[in-house]
């Protein structure tokens, strides 16, 4: 596709995600309240979508805790700011190999394999109006972990998904996630408008150069709605490489711990400073209720 430019950009913020940033920054919501306070700061700095995992409150690991989801789901929803609630899917597909010699039997500590309906429990018990979907399998970080996500798998949740009224946002990690994605909406298990999330720099997945990413920029149909991110050093430059590319920007704790050079960052101070990169580019900051208008979702 050609280079266009979006001029009405939404902003995710993802506000805390499932990997081990708790030690790295205090900053980092851990329980309920935190993670909802963590969202309406996120929302009163501009963000119209969150994006939330859970964790265990005792530990700060990542969990599935539906009266954790629960508890999310409402505070955020009795807040005083209108919020898009879009809760992660992404649970329940981590697995641990062995060694390299041994990979049988899996690292039980820390393997999590559950089932399609195990999966999107907290989805049909919350009802967010968006909820992800990884879009396939792949090796991620380091180590000998997995994060595995069948078609059969996929094809099931995403059933599901639709079954619930809820949006299925498309994480992508590398183009062959979108190539999948393109099946699951020509086999009617996701509707239209099509949500895709360019994950961009997760190793091993897409790195996070500019080639790389208008590859998966230009395997995105023209009549899908994506967002983009990377994490780590690029993400604070990358709300400007979305925009010019025709998408909405992702920023939050989730990809990215810092807001410059050895300085720690919120939530609310990452989605201002996509704030100022997106309006210093000319183009308009829109809110939830235009969100919800240009995805069709269903407010609950």
């Amino acid at each position: 596709m050609p280079l266009s430019m979006n001029r009405e950009v939404f902003i995710t913020c993802a506000v805390t995600g499932s990997g081990d940033t708790v030690s790295k920054s205090s900053h980092v919501p851990i329980t309920p309240k935190q993670i909802a306070e963590a969202a309406v700061e996120a929302a009163k700095a501009g963000a119209a979508v969150i994006h939330c995992h859970v964790r265990d409150p005792e530990t700060g690991a990542p969990s599935r805790r539906l009266d954790l989801y629960r508890e999310v789901t409402d505070r955020i929803r009795s807040a005083d700011i209108d919020i898009v609630l879009n809760l992660t899917a992404g649970m329940g597909g981590d697995l641990v190999f062995g060694n390299v010699e041994s990979p049988l039997p899996v690292n039980e500590k820390f393997t999590d394999m559950a089932g399609a309906t195990e999966r999107v429990a907290h989805v049909a018990e919350c009802l967010p109006e968006i909820c992800t979907l990884d879009c396939g399998t792949m090796n991620f970080s380091l180590g000998d972990y997995v994060m595995t996500n069948t078609p059969s798998m996929l094809r099931e949740m995403a059933r599901q998904m639709t079954a619930l009224g809820v949006r299925p946002e498309i994480e992508a990690f590398d183009t062959g996630h979108l190539w999948f994605a393109k099946q699951l909406a020509e086999e009617g298990l996701i509707e239209d408008p099509v949500l895709i999330q360019l994950c961009m720099g997760i190793p091993w997945g897409a790195p996070d150069d500019l080639n790389t990413y208008m590859a998966m920029v230009n395997n995105v149909p023209s009549n899908w709605t994506f967002s983009a991110f990377s994490i780590g050093r690029n993400a604070v430059a990358y709300p400007a490489a979305a925009v010019l590319a025709g998408g909405n920007v992702r920023v939050g704790l989730e990809d990215n711990l810092y807001i410059g050079k050895g300085q720690l960052a919120t939530n609310g101070q990452l989605v201002e400073k996509a704030v100022g990169v997106i309006e210093g580019m000319g183009a308009k900051i829109i809110g939830p209720d235009e969100v919800r208008k240009k995805l069709k979702l269903t407010k609950r």
